[in-house]
Protein backbone atom coordinates (compact mmCIF):
# COMPACT_ATOMS: atom_id res chain seq x y z
CA UNK A 1 0.00 0.00 0.00
CA UNK A 2 2.41 2.19 0.89
CA UNK A 3 4.47 1.20 -2.38
CA UNK A 4 1.15 2.26 -4.19
CA UNK A 5 0.92 5.62 -2.41
CA UNK A 6 4.50 6.37 -3.37
CA UNK A 7 4.31 5.79 -6.69
CA UNK A 8 0.86 7.69 -7.37
CA UNK A 9 2.39 10.59 -5.80
CA UNK A 10 5.49 10.47 -8.49
CA UNK A 11 2.67 9.93 -11.14
CA UNK A 12 0.75 13.04 -10.14
CA UNK A 13 4.45 15.47 -9.78
CA UNK A 14 5.54 13.36 -13.64
CA UNK A 15 1.66 15.09 -14.70
CA UNK A 16 1.99 18.44 -13.26
CA UNK A 17 5.97 18.87 -14.44
CA UNK A 18 4.33 17.87 -18.18
CA UNK A 19 1.43 19.89 -18.08
CA UNK A 20 2.89 22.74 -16.79
CA UNK A 21 5.84 22.52 -19.48
CA UNK A 22 3.12 21.21 -22.17
CA UNK A 23 0.76 24.74 -21.39
CA UNK A 24 4.22 27.18 -22.19
CA UNK A 25 5.53 25.33 -25.11
CA UNK A 26 1.80 25.29 -26.37
CA UNK A 27 1.52 29.03 -25.44
CA UNK A 28 4.56 30.07 -27.62
CA UNK A 29 3.63 27.87 -30.17
CA UNK A 30 0.06 29.09 -31.03
CA UNK A 31 1.36 32.91 -30.49
CA UNK A 32 4.41 32.70 -32.78
CA UNK A 33 3.95 34.35 -35.63
CA UNK A 34 6.38 31.84 -37.30
CA UNK A 35 4.53 28.52 -35.91
CA UNK A 36 0.79 28.85 -35.53
CA UNK A 37 0.66 32.11 -36.62
CA UNK A 38 -1.79 33.48 -34.00
CA UNK A 39 -0.65 36.74 -32.31
CA UNK A 40 -3.15 37.76 -30.01
CA UNK A 41 -2.48 37.26 -26.69
CA UNK A 42 -5.30 38.66 -24.86
CA UNK A 43 -7.57 36.57 -27.09
CA UNK A 44 -5.69 33.47 -26.43
CA UNK A 45 -6.00 34.34 -22.78
CA UNK A 46 -10.05 34.98 -22.89
CA UNK A 47 -10.50 31.59 -24.29
CA UNK A 48 -8.72 30.16 -21.42
CA UNK A 49 -11.20 31.83 -18.94
CA UNK A 50 -14.02 31.77 -20.74
CA UNK A 51 -12.87 27.52 -20.92
CA UNK A 52 -12.08 27.47 -17.25
CA UNK A 53 -15.62 29.61 -16.18
CA UNK A 54 -17.60 27.04 -17.92
CA UNK A 55 -16.17 23.68 -17.09
CA UNK A 56 -16.01 24.85 -13.33
CA UNK A 57 -19.39 25.68 -13.64
CA UNK A 58 -20.25 22.19 -14.33
CA UNK A 59 -17.86 20.91 -11.72
CA UNK A 60 -19.30 23.15 -8.64
CA UNK A 61 -23.03 23.34 -10.07
CA UNK A 62 -23.98 20.44 -11.57
CA UNK A 63 -21.34 17.60 -10.51
CA UNK A 64 -20.88 19.29 -7.29
CA UNK A 65 -17.15 17.63 -7.50
CA UNK A 66 -16.39 20.84 -5.02
CA UNK A 67 -18.76 22.84 -3.33
CA UNK A 68 -19.01 26.52 -3.55
CA UNK A 69 -17.94 28.84 -0.38
CA UNK A 70 -20.47 31.31 0.68
CA UNK A 71 -19.90 34.29 -1.69
CA UNK A 72 -21.70 37.80 -0.59
CA UNK A 73 -22.06 40.81 -3.01
CA UNK A 74 -19.83 42.24 -0.83
CA UNK A 75 -17.00 39.83 -0.47
CA UNK A 76 -16.98 39.61 -4.66
CA UNK A 77 -16.91 43.37 -5.13
CA UNK A 78 -13.70 43.95 -2.60
CA UNK A 79 -11.56 40.79 -3.16
CA UNK A 80 -12.87 38.87 -6.10
CA UNK A 81 -12.96 41.93 -8.43
CA UNK A 82 -9.80 43.65 -7.64
CA UNK A 83 -8.15 40.22 -7.22
CA UNK A 84 -9.15 38.97 -10.42
CA UNK A 85 -8.31 42.33 -12.45
CA UNK A 86 -4.44 41.80 -11.46
CA UNK A 87 -5.12 37.67 -12.60
CA UNK A 88 -6.13 39.33 -15.90
CA UNK A 89 -3.22 41.76 -15.93
CA UNK A 90 -0.63 38.85 -15.23
CA UNK A 91 -1.91 37.07 -18.07
CA UNK A 92 -2.04 39.48 -20.06
CA UNK A 93 1.45 40.74 -19.67
CA UNK A 94 3.05 37.49 -19.47
CA UNK A 95 1.08 35.85 -22.75
CA UNK A 96 2.20 38.99 -24.67
CA UNK A 97 6.13 38.55 -23.84
CA UNK A 98 5.84 35.35 -26.00
CA UNK A 99 5.55 37.44 -29.11
CA UNK A 100 9.10 39.12 -27.93
CA UNK A 101 11.39 36.60 -26.35
CA UNK A 102 11.91 32.87 -26.26
CA UNK A 103 10.52 30.44 -23.82
CA UNK A 104 14.34 29.87 -22.03
CA UNK A 105 14.71 33.46 -20.98
CA UNK A 106 11.03 33.81 -20.11
CA UNK A 107 11.52 30.98 -17.41
CA UNK A 108 15.06 32.99 -16.38
CA UNK A 109 13.16 35.54 -15.92
CA UNK A 110 10.46 34.09 -13.39
CA UNK A 111 13.40 34.02 -11.17
CA UNK A 112 12.63 37.60 -10.39
CA UNK A 113 8.63 36.03 -8.87
CA UNK A 114 10.51 35.95 -4.99
CA UNK A 115 11.99 39.27 -5.35
CA UNK A 116 8.48 40.80 -6.24
CA UNK A 117 6.32 38.72 -4.01
CA UNK A 118 8.68 40.06 -1.41
CA UNK A 119 8.48 43.35 -2.66
CA UNK A 120 5.09 44.04 -2.38
CA UNK A 121 4.35 42.33 0.46
CA UNK A 122 6.74 44.18 2.43
CA UNK A 123 4.62 47.62 0.90
CA UNK A 124 1.62 45.93 1.87
CA UNK A 125 2.75 45.09 5.04
CA UNK A 126 2.16 41.69 4.93
CA UNK A 127 5.96 41.10 5.85
CA UNK A 128 8.82 42.56 7.78
CA UNK A 129 12.34 44.11 5.71
CA UNK A 130 14.64 41.13 6.68
CA UNK A 131 18.44 41.79 6.09
CA UNK A 132 18.86 38.07 5.22
CA UNK A 133 16.23 37.79 2.79
CA UNK A 134 17.04 40.98 1.45
CA UNK A 135 20.69 39.96 0.32
CA UNK A 136 18.95 36.85 -0.80
CA UNK A 137 16.55 39.18 -3.28
CA UNK A 138 19.58 40.80 -4.36
CA UNK A 139 21.65 37.44 -5.52
CA UNK A 140 18.65 36.57 -7.42
CA UNK A 141 18.71 39.97 -8.86
CA UNK A 142 22.03 39.80 -9.78
CA UNK A 143 21.48 36.31 -11.46
CA UNK A 144 18.61 37.85 -13.76
CA UNK A 145 20.59 40.42 -14.76
CA UNK A 146 23.63 38.43 -15.91
CA UNK A 147 21.48 36.25 -17.09
CA UNK A 148 20.13 39.13 -19.38
CA UNK A 149 23.34 40.59 -20.35
CA UNK A 150 24.20 37.11 -21.96
CA UNK A 151 20.66 36.80 -23.98
CA UNK A 152 21.80 36.94 -27.69
CA UNK A 153 18.05 38.23 -28.92
CA UNK A 154 17.34 40.73 -25.93
CA UNK A 155 14.23 42.67 -26.50
CA UNK A 156 13.62 45.39 -23.96
CA UNK A 157 9.72 45.61 -24.54
CA UNK A 158 9.23 41.96 -24.25
CA UNK A 159 11.02 42.01 -21.20
CA UNK A 160 9.25 44.89 -20.03
CA UNK A 161 5.86 42.78 -20.79
CA UNK A 162 7.61 39.89 -18.61
CA UNK A 163 8.41 41.84 -15.61
CA UNK A 164 5.26 43.66 -15.48
CA UNK A 165 3.04 40.75 -15.61
CA UNK A 166 5.69 39.00 -12.75
CA UNK A 167 5.19 42.18 -10.85
CA UNK A 168 1.38 42.27 -11.30
CA UNK A 169 0.98 38.22 -9.96
CA UNK A 170 3.20 39.23 -7.31
CA UNK A 171 0.40 42.05 -6.04
CA UNK A 172 -2.13 40.00 -7.29
CA UNK A 173 -0.41 36.76 -4.24
CA UNK A 174 -0.38 39.73 -1.68
CA UNK A 175 -4.11 40.90 -2.15
CA UNK A 176 -5.35 37.67 -2.51
CA UNK A 177 -3.30 36.94 1.36
CA UNK A 178 -4.63 40.80 2.66
CA UNK A 179 -8.35 40.22 1.42
CA UNK A 180 -9.03 36.71 1.35
CA UNK A 181 -7.15 36.55 5.16
CA UNK A 182 -9.78 39.07 6.34
CA UNK A 183 -12.73 37.42 5.10
CA UNK A 184 -11.79 33.58 6.36
CA UNK A 185 -12.20 32.42 2.74
CA UNK A 186 -10.37 29.38 1.56
CA UNK A 187 -10.05 28.29 -2.36
CA UNK A 188 -8.89 25.56 -3.63
CA UNK A 189 -8.25 25.96 -7.81
CA UNK A 190 -10.99 25.03 -9.23
CA UNK A 191 -13.57 27.00 -6.77
CA UNK A 192 -10.90 30.02 -7.46
CA UNK A 193 -11.19 29.24 -10.99
CA UNK A 194 -15.27 29.14 -10.60
CA UNK A 195 -15.53 32.67 -9.27
CA UNK A 196 -12.64 34.62 -10.95
CA UNK A 197 -12.26 33.20 -14.16
CA UNK A 198 -15.65 35.02 -15.61
CA UNK A 199 -14.14 38.09 -13.94
CA UNK A 200 -10.93 37.60 -15.50
CA UNK A 201 -12.82 37.58 -18.91
CA UNK A 202 -14.41 41.00 -18.09
CA UNK A 203 -11.56 42.92 -17.32
CA UNK A 204 -9.76 41.27 -20.50
CA UNK A 205 -12.15 42.31 -22.58
CA UNK A 206 -11.69 45.82 -22.62
CA UNK A 207 -8.08 45.88 -23.95
CA UNK A 208 -9.01 43.23 -25.85
CA UNK A 209 -11.66 45.80 -27.35
CA UNK A 210 -9.38 48.46 -27.98
CA UNK A 211 -6.26 46.61 -28.59
CA UNK A 212 -6.82 43.53 -30.49
CA UNK A 213 -10.29 43.65 -32.29
CA UNK A 214 -9.23 46.46 -34.34
CA UNK A 215 -6.24 44.22 -36.03
CA UNK A 216 -8.38 41.29 -36.45
CA UNK A 217 -8.73 39.95 -39.75
CA UNK A 218 -11.20 37.16 -39.61
CA UNK A 219 -10.80 36.29 -43.02
CA UNK A 220 -6.66 35.76 -42.67
CA UNK A 221 -6.79 34.43 -38.87
CA UNK A 222 -5.95 30.60 -38.88
CA UNK A 223 -8.86 29.40 -36.24
CA UNK A 224 -8.64 25.83 -35.43
CA UNK A 225 -11.02 24.91 -33.04
CA UNK A 226 -9.14 21.60 -31.88
CA UNK A 227 -6.34 23.34 -31.12
CA UNK A 228 -7.71 26.19 -29.18
CA UNK A 229 -9.71 23.56 -27.60
CA UNK A 230 -6.65 21.00 -26.47
CA UNK A 231 -4.90 24.57 -25.68
CA UNK A 232 -7.72 25.63 -23.51
CA UNK A 233 -7.73 21.94 -21.90
CA UNK A 234 -4.19 21.72 -21.22
CA UNK A 235 -4.54 24.81 -19.18
CA UNK A 236 -7.26 24.14 -17.42
CA UNK A 237 -5.62 20.50 -16.51
CA UNK A 238 -2.58 22.31 -15.30
CA UNK A 239 -4.78 23.32 -12.38
CA UNK A 240 -6.53 19.82 -11.56
CA UNK A 241 -2.63 18.53 -11.08
CA UNK A 242 -2.08 21.65 -8.80
CA UNK A 243 -4.91 20.59 -7.13
CA UNK A 244 -4.17 16.73 -6.96
CA UNK A 245 -0.43 17.13 -6.30
CA UNK A 246 -1.36 20.13 -3.37
CA UNK A 247 -3.00 17.42 -1.61
CA UNK A 248 -0.10 15.31 -1.56
CA UNK A 249 3.13 17.01 -1.39
CA UNK A 250 4.33 19.70 0.57
CA UNK A 251 5.87 23.02 -0.09
CA UNK A 252 9.42 21.34 -0.52
CA UNK A 253 8.46 18.44 -2.89
CA UNK A 254 6.53 20.89 -4.89
CA UNK A 255 9.44 23.64 -5.01
CA UNK A 256 11.57 20.59 -6.02
CA UNK A 257 9.58 19.70 -9.06
CA UNK A 258 9.05 23.39 -10.10
CA UNK A 259 12.79 24.06 -10.04
CA UNK A 260 13.53 20.45 -12.23
CA UNK A 261 10.22 21.88 -14.61
CA UNK A 262 12.21 25.36 -15.26
CA UNK A 263 15.49 23.07 -16.28
CA UNK A 264 13.38 20.69 -18.46
CA UNK A 265 11.57 23.66 -20.17
CA UNK A 266 14.46 25.82 -20.85
CA UNK A 267 16.28 22.59 -22.36
CA UNK A 268 12.58 21.70 -24.48
CA UNK A 269 12.26 25.15 -25.50
CA UNK A 270 16.06 25.38 -27.40
CA UNK A 271 14.96 21.81 -29.03
CA UNK A 272 11.70 23.07 -29.96
CA UNK A 273 12.15 26.37 -30.85
CA UNK A 274 15.91 26.62 -32.89
CA UNK A 275 15.66 30.16 -32.86
CA UNK A 276 15.73 30.21 -28.72
CA UNK A 277 19.72 29.84 -27.99
CA UNK A 278 21.42 29.98 -24.85
CA UNK A 279 24.65 31.17 -24.04
CA UNK A 280 27.18 30.36 -21.24
CA UNK A 281 26.37 33.55 -19.74
CA UNK A 282 22.21 32.79 -19.53
CA UNK A 283 23.17 29.72 -17.54
CA UNK A 284 25.64 31.21 -15.38
CA UNK A 285 22.91 33.85 -14.44
CA UNK A 286 19.98 31.33 -13.82
CA UNK A 287 22.21 29.18 -11.82
CA UNK A 288 22.90 32.23 -9.87
CA UNK A 289 19.31 33.34 -9.69
CA UNK A 290 18.03 29.97 -8.78
CA UNK A 291 20.54 29.33 -6.09
CA UNK A 292 18.87 32.34 -4.62
CA UNK A 293 15.45 30.91 -5.01
CA UNK A 294 16.47 27.93 -3.75
CA UNK A 295 18.09 29.61 -0.13
CA UNK A 296 14.77 32.03 -0.39
CA UNK A 297 12.10 28.97 -0.21
CA UNK A 298 14.97 27.55 2.66
CA UNK A 299 14.56 30.36 4.70
CA UNK A 300 10.54 30.74 4.15
CA UNK A 301 10.21 26.63 5.39
CA UNK A 302 12.58 27.49 8.09
CA UNK A 303 10.60 30.55 9.21
CA UNK A 304 7.18 28.15 8.93
CA UNK A 305 8.66 25.13 11.15
CA UNK A 306 9.48 28.08 13.79
CA UNK A 307 6.45 29.30 14.20
CA UNK A 308 4.90 26.00 14.38
CA UNK A 309 7.01 25.00 17.55
CA UNK A 310 4.94 27.03 19.71
CA UNK A 311 1.82 25.33 18.75
CA UNK A 312 3.19 22.15 19.06
CA UNK A 313 3.91 22.62 23.01
CA UNK A 314 0.24 23.89 23.29
CA UNK A 315 -1.37 20.78 24.50
CA UNK A 316 -5.14 23.09 23.80
CA UNK A 317 -3.42 23.76 20.23
CA UNK A 318 -2.26 20.61 19.75
CA UNK A 319 -5.68 18.44 20.36
CA UNK A 320 -6.97 21.21 17.51
CA UNK A 321 -4.77 20.26 15.27
CA UNK A 322 -5.37 16.72 16.05
CA UNK A 323 -8.87 17.35 15.09
CA UNK A 324 -8.07 19.50 11.95
CA UNK A 325 -5.50 16.75 10.39
CA UNK A 326 -8.69 14.42 11.10
CA UNK A 327 -10.71 16.28 7.96
CA UNK A 328 -7.34 15.71 6.05
CA UNK A 329 -7.83 12.97 3.73
CA UNK A 330 -4.91 12.74 1.09
CA UNK A 331 -6.71 9.50 -0.99
CA UNK A 332 -9.78 11.24 -1.30
CA UNK A 333 -8.76 14.86 -2.32
CA UNK A 334 -11.12 15.31 -5.01
CA UNK A 335 -14.05 14.35 -2.49
CA UNK A 336 -13.39 17.32 -0.11
CA UNK A 337 -16.35 18.88 -0.91
CA UNK A 338 -15.95 21.48 2.40
CA UNK A 339 -13.91 23.86 -0.44
CA UNK A 340 -11.02 23.60 2.40
CA UNK A 341 -7.55 23.48 2.28
CA UNK A 342 -6.29 20.39 0.77
CA UNK A 343 -2.53 19.16 1.90
CA UNK A 344 -0.04 20.73 3.25
CA UNK A 345 2.29 24.08 2.74
CA UNK A 346 0.66 24.58 -0.63
CA UNK A 347 0.99 28.54 -1.06
CA UNK A 348 4.49 28.34 0.34
CA UNK A 349 5.26 26.63 -3.19
CA UNK A 350 5.45 29.99 -4.69
CA UNK A 351 7.92 28.57 -7.35
CA UNK A 352 4.99 26.31 -9.06
CA UNK A 353 2.44 29.40 -9.32
CA UNK A 354 1.35 28.57 -12.81
CA UNK A 355 0.00 31.52 -14.79
CA UNK A 356 -3.34 29.48 -15.48
CA UNK A 357 -3.83 28.83 -10.99
CA UNK A 358 -5.21 32.13 -10.28
CA UNK A 359 -5.42 30.81 -5.98
CA UNK A 360 -2.79 28.09 -4.65
CA UNK A 361 -4.08 28.30 -0.70
CA UNK A 362 -1.28 28.62 1.50
CA UNK A 363 -2.24 27.87 4.64
CA UNK A 364 -1.58 24.19 6.70
CA UNK A 365 -4.47 22.45 7.32
CA UNK A 366 -4.15 22.92 11.03
CA UNK A 367 -4.78 26.42 10.41
CA UNK A 368 -7.87 26.46 8.01
CA UNK A 369 -9.51 29.84 9.70
CA UNK A 370 -6.94 31.57 8.07
CA UNK A 371 -6.06 31.25 4.38
CA UNK A 372 -2.88 32.48 1.66
CA UNK A 373 -0.72 32.29 -1.09
CA UNK A 374 2.22 32.06 -2.04
CA UNK A 375 3.72 31.04 -7.56
CA UNK A 376 4.23 27.70 -9.43
CA UNK A 377 5.19 29.80 -11.36
CA UNK A 378 3.84 31.54 -14.23
CA UNK A 379 2.47 28.09 -16.29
Amino acid sequence: MISRQLVLTYLYLLIYVCLSSSVILFNKWVLSPKYFKFPFPITLTMIHMAFSGIVTFFLVRVFKVVAPVKMTFHIYATCVIPISAFFASSLWFGNTAYLYISVAFIQMLKALMPVATFIMAVLCGTDKLRWDLFLNMVLVSVGVVVSSYGEIHFNVIGTLYQVTGIFAEALRLVLTQVLLQKKGLTLNPITSLYYIAPCSFIFLFIPWYLLEKPEMDVSQIQFNYSIFFLNALSAFALNISIFLVIGRTGAVTIRVAGVLKDWILIALSTIIFPESVITSLNIIGYAVALSGVVLYNYLKMKDVKANQLPADNNPDRSTKDKKALNTYRPDNSMDNNDGTVIGGLASEAAAAVDEEAPLIPSARLSYVTRTQTGSFSNR
